[in-house]
């Protein structure tokens, strides 16, 4: 019995009756297939479990639980359009996965994802589906061999999982957890804060995440694990009143220092993942504990999404290094600030003791500063407040995300105001000093990374919230200092705003892939705007620091590429823009940067466009080569073929989009003349019918559809462009065209055709059977490697012809030898193709290949009974194949339902039936219309039956067995002597091969127990005949 509230009713339609009934939940079909997958996969986990299989257990639970993860993000239906979108890929791209690793059945699908109904699905259209189906679990499972082979030999990014299980001690009031990595040697923080909010009552702000509050550390290199001593720590920040008191008057929401907790996390190595269940106690308070769970995760923040989807999901909260990774993937794009309150110094004033500074930070004119990961951005951040200190030390880091056009009209604004703990007294206070800083410099840089010493002015609250006053007056002391060197004169100010006798400090740490320090690598990237000086841009290229270069990477080599193309027309920069990309090359070339190889391999496979580039390239390459005795190109062409590998990978990708582009143009004309023509033919316009008139004239005209036949085989390949041809015309028009494109595959495939193209014809006639209403049966060959491409053009024929078709095949065929020649050849062509050309996961393929081969046989089997069963024209070896096709039909292991899963074989019985009974009951009525004929099938036909009644099928065998019988008493009846012994000595050799072979079950035993007691007594019988004729004699 269970509680109502845990249970949930759902809506489903049920289908079928008895064992065949299936309950359809009324949820999407994506839904459906999750949770029909889950079923499946769930008896396969639990025979890993019984069997002891460690490996494949935790790997399929891993699969499992991601698809859990995903099921319930779809059901919960808060997800965007986009969103779900991209989350049904995952979903089918996991399942696939899955179901090939695990031996089951492949799942064709469209492009959207849904799974393919082969009733409303071309059978070409079915066979390139499992086709790229097939070849994209391939392509997932090479790349997952590949990546547990480099699995942490060559990776260079790590992420490390955090989750905070649980948090005790007793504060009394709200609490802020700040958790980060910490470096104790360098005396820094390597990672942003993992913001956690804790209620007065010992619990988390959300009560959904207790016990489950999930962080990623990411980006972290093999160096920051390699570190001396690496620390997880968590700073505690008491939010309330100034010191712990009871009382309404007391000032509230103050942010005020309380504990920090350490665990070293050093002792791991890259080799191991690190798991670890550990507490970390407070050095403030002895009773207080903080229980975390560690694992250490090979793989950037994509790569860790993709492998452990269990354990990242949209609830983790992604804490970022504060730097880079080692390698920046090109499309990686990331601009955050992140701004560090270090320390102050402020003068007491009027008042006897040192103030209680607290330090307002805000950035204007956005909302993008970010405490700690987990949390949205706020306007303006608060720091701790250290009670009545004159020198306070905060070291309190937040991070600052500012779209990357609005960096250079944004700036930072720190005000200082003192807190009382009189909540009277506080609200009285004003801030009593304010500081400022810019973004980014005058000459377009980013702010400079490291520590700066703001001037403190005093707040005139009417100037200070007017940004144009103060950002007219110097932001930092070293502004002062520049401004005196240039000037010669000592800095007096005389500005609007008076300054104070307190100084702060700030440090900036700038972690973006788009926004430069170096003024000479941002002139590069901004050559648009000082054309002019593009010369000099590209010289100082080459004098910029390596690290600066390759976090720009992406952007860097697109410039240079962009200058080449937009100054195509004149040479002026092709070498300069040549020299600076060997530099970039030798760049990574070096053992420091040689972890950016792939980066730049990603590059030029994905993100390169320049498709004149190899011109250029080519170009000054061969004029350094031509001069290479010149002492200045020496150097130049040495250094230009140290990065030749590189060089040619650039000239051939450019080569290769350049005649991609071509013959893209090409298509796209053709293409779209023809769909003018279509929509010409669709107007209804009342002037147009003259046109309408003499267009089909034109076209309904064999010569005009021949020489335009012509013209497009004398640009292209004959079949592919044929292919695009008949995709591109209407219906009526392709009636006309047909006979020329069957006239030109069939010379294709004739056995006399000098150079024969298999694979175009193979394409052409698919797009025939996919695409025209007319079906003209051709008469194929196919090589092993292109096999399935005919066989799935076979079958769609076969699939399109009805009981007409066949009868007015055959009769075609001039003579009667012609069919037994037809009849010979396809039996022998069915019993070779029949689950032997496609992969056995493809099941659907399958399937729908048996079933049209199934109808096939049904019309040649009343051909053979219409032409070959009278005694003057009866042909042995014919009906001998034919029964041999049955049986390999009935037996083939596509049709063995009893070897699936339940759910699997009432998908297949309620979709396409039990063909083996089908068959089955052909084949006896077929041996029943043979007549005296059966001789002739005794003892070599006893094998064969005998494994169509080792089917375990009730019915089937119920239909079979009586023909044993019957060919028994054949024997008797038709043999000299009026014996069954040829009969006997088969089916008992037979028998004995197939039990002791382990096969048959309990029902066929029983049946063999029978047969031979049917054997015994057909013996009696036969002796008492035999005395009875001797009695009779005498």
């Amino acid at each position: 019995i269970f509680p109502a509230s845990y249970i949930h009713l759902k809506e489903a339609a049920v289908e079928g009756i008895g064992q065949q009934e299936i309950i359809i939940p009324a949820d999407i079909p994506l839904v459906q297939e999750l949770g029909a997958t889950l079923r499946e996969w769930a008896q396969i986990w639990h025979k890993f479990f019984v069997t002891n299989k460690t490996t494949q257990f935790r790997s399929l639970q891993q699969m499992a639980y991601s698809l859990i993860e995903y099921r319930s993000q779809i059901v919960s239906g808060t997800l965007p359009k986009d969103d779900l979108v991209e989350l049904k890929k995952k979903v089918t791209a996991k399942i696939d996965y899955g179901n090939r690793i695990l031996g089951l059945d492949l799942v064709v699908r469209d492009e959207a994802g849904n799974t393919l109904d082969p009733d409303w699905t071309s059978t070409v259209t079915l066979f390139r589906a499992h086709e790229t189906a097939s070849r994209s679990v391939d392509d997932r499972i090479q790349e997952e061999k590949m990546r547990r082979q480099t699995l942490f030999s060559t990776v260079h990014t790590y992420s490390l999982l955090m989750n905070l299980k649980n948090f005790v001690c007793n504060i009394g009031e709200d609490a802020e957890l700040l958790m980060s990595l910490y470096d104790p040697d360098q005396s820094e923080f390597i990672s942003e804060n993992f913001l956690v909010r804790w209620d007065s009552m010992g619990m988390p702000k959300e009560i959904e995440k207790l016990n489950n509050l999930p962080a990623l550390f990411t980006d972290l290199s093999s160096s920051d694990l390699m570190r001396q001593r690496l620390f997880l720590v968590c700073q505690i920040i008491r939010v309330g009143s100034m010191e712990l008191k009871e009382g309404k008057k007391h000032t509230g929401g103050l942010r005020r220092p309380f504990g920090v907790a350490v665990m070293d996390i050093t002792d791991k190595s890259p080799g191991c993942v690190l798991t670890v269940s550990a507490s970390l106690n407070f050095v403030a308070c002895l009773l207080a504990g903080l229980f975390v769970t560690l694992k250490l995760l090979p793989g950037d923040l994509a790569q860790v999404r993709k492998d452990y989807p269990h354990f990242v999901d949209r609830s983790t909260a992604i804490v970022r290094k504060m730097g880079f990774p080692e390698i920046i993937l090109p499309g990686n794009v990331r601009n955050d600030i992140y701004v560090t309150l270090l320390q102050g110094e402020f003068d007491r004033g009027k008042k006897k003791t040192p103030k209680n500074v607290e330090v307002i930070l805000s950035v204007h004119d956005d909302e993008a500063i970010f405490p700690g990961a987990g949390y949205d951005g706020i306007t303006e951040y608060k720091s701790v407040i250290y009670y009545q200190v004159k020198q306070p030390c905060w070291n309190e880091t937040v991070k600052v995300t500012i779209p990357i056009e609005d960096v250079c009209r944004c700036h930072l604004r720190v005000m200082f105001r003192h807190r009382s703990s009189q909540d009277s007294r506080d609200k009285s206070e004003k801030p009593f000093g304010m500081a400022f800083v810019r973004l980014m410099r005058g000459d377009g840089t980013t702010l400079k990374d490291g520590r700066h010493e703001l001037i403190v002015y005093k707040v005139d609250v009417k100037k200070v919230e007017d940004a144009k006053v103060y950002l007219t007056l110097p932001a930092t002391w070293a502004e002062v200092e520049e401004k005196e060197k240039q000037t010669g004169k000592q800095f007096h100010h005389s500005g609007v705003i008076p300054v104070t006798k307190d100084s702060f400090q700030l440090a900036t740490l700038t972690c973006s892939t788009k926004l430069t320090q170096n003024v000479d690598l941002l002139g590069l990237l901004n050559w648009r705007s000082n054309p002019e000086d593009l010369d000099q841009s590209l010289q100082r290229l080459m004098e910029v620091e390596g690290g600066e270069i390759v976090k720009f990477l992406q952007d860097t080599l697109d410039a240079l590429f962009n200058i080449m193309m937009e100054t195509s027309e004149k040479d002026t920069y092709d070498t300069l823009v040549f020299n600076a990309l060997v530099f970039i090359i030798t760049l990574i070339g070096d053992i420091k940067f040689q972890h950016f190889n792939p980066v730049l391999e990603t590059y030029i496979n994905k993100h390169f466009s320049a498709t004149l580039a190899y011109m250029k390239l080519t170009r000054v390459l061969n004029y350094y080569v031509g001069h290479a005795e010149e002492p200045v190109l020496t150097e130049r062409l040495y250094a230009a073929l140290k990065a030749l590998k590189y060089l040619f990978r650039f000239i051939v990708q450019s080569r290769v989009l350049y005649l991609r582009y071509d013959g893209d143009a090409f298509f796209n004309s053709i293409r779209t003349l023809f769909l003018s023509f279509n929509t010409l033919m669709d107007r209804p316009l009342d002037e147009g019918v003259k046109i309408k008139v003499s267009w089909r004239k034109i076209v309904s005209s064999s010569c005009f559809l021949i020489y335009l036949f012509h013209f497009i085989l004398l640009v292209k390949s004959v079949c592919s462009y044929q292919r695009v041809f008949l995709c591109s015309v209407a219906a009526d028009c392709r009636d006309v065209l047909l006979p020329l494109v069957t006239d030109q595959l069939s010379g294709q495939l004739d056995d006399h055709s000098c150079k024969p193209d298999h694979e175009a014809c193979v394409q052409l006639l698919s797009t025939v059977l996919d695409n025209l209403d007319r079906k003209d049966v051709v008469r194929i060959m196919a090589s092993p490697l292109l096999q399935g491409h005919y066989l799935a053009c076979m079958t769609a024929i076969l699939k399109q012809m009805d009981d007409m078709h066949y009868a007015h095949y055959i009769s075609t065929f001039k003579t009667r030898q012609d069919i037994i020649d037809f009849l010979m050849e396809t039996f022998i062509m069915f019993k070779d193709l029949m689950g032997n050309v496609f992969p056995a996961d493809w099941m659907i393929m399958n399937l729908v290949q048996m079933q049209v081969f199934l109808r096939a046989i049904n019309q040649y089997s009343d051909v053979l009974n219409m032409y070959f069963l009278d005694q003057a024209h009866f042909e042995l070896q014919l009906w001998n194949n034919y029964f041999h096709l049955t049986v390999a039909f009935l037996t083939h292991k596509t049709l063995q339902l009893e070897s699936f899963s339940q759910e699997k074989r009432n998908k297949i019985l309620n979709k396409y039936g039990d063909m083996r009974k089908t068959v089955g009951f052909k084949i006896r009525d077929m041996w029943y219309n043979l007549g005296p004929h059966k001789m002739k099938f005794i003892p070599a036909m006893v094998g064969p039956m005998l494994e169509v009644t080792l089917v375990p099928e009730p019915e089937l065998r119920k239909a079979t067995i009586p023909i044993f019988f019957d060919m028994m008493q054949c024997e008797h009846n038709f043999s000299p002597g009026r014996t069954f012994e040829t009969f006997e000595n088969e089916l008992i050799t037979k028998l004995d091969q197939e039990v002791e072979g382990g096969r048959g079950d309990e029902q066929y035993k029983n049946y063999t127990e029978a047969a031979y007691t049917l054997l015994l007594h057909a013996e009696l019988l036969e002796v008492s005949d035999t005395s009875k004729q001797i009695l009779k004699t005498i």
